[in-house]
């Protein structure tokens, strides 16, 4: 029964993992068909195109962080040692500390994005 509560939880964590890679495929995918038609219509500002391109990519990315952290508390769950709990933990602070910036970044931009469409009206 171990054996198997094991291997689930190993094949698990490697599905979480190749859904990481995809989401962040579907992030790169997006944006660069985002700057592609920016180049091609130019119906947007250059920084209005740049700004909201960087934010739609940086709340797929925070996904992303979120999915990958999964994948490493899953393999933590089998049979740890010190050592891998130690690398856990730093691998989560550093991601926490990333995501955390990241989004303060993101909200930061909204809000300042609606700031000036305020102003405008």
């Amino acid at each position: 029964m171990e054996a198997f509560v094991t291997n689930s939880t190993t094949v698990l964590a490697t599905a979480v993992d190749i859904f990481t890679g995809i989401i962040i495929g579907i992030a790169v995918l997006e944006a660069t068909v985002k700057i592609l038609v920016f180049f091609f219509c130019r119906r947007k500002k250059l920084n209005e195109a740049k700004e909201e391109i960087r934010l739609t990519l940086g709340m797929w990315l925070v996904l992303a962080l979120e999915f990958a952290l999964a994948a490493d508390i899953l393999r933590s769950t089998i049979a740890p040692t010190w050592d891998e709990i130690g690398k856990l933990a730093a691998i989560i602070a550093l991601r926490t500390i990333l995501n955390f910036f990241l989004a303060k970044e993101i909200e930061q931009a909204k809000n300042k994005k609606n700031h000036v469409k305020d102003e405008s009206f």
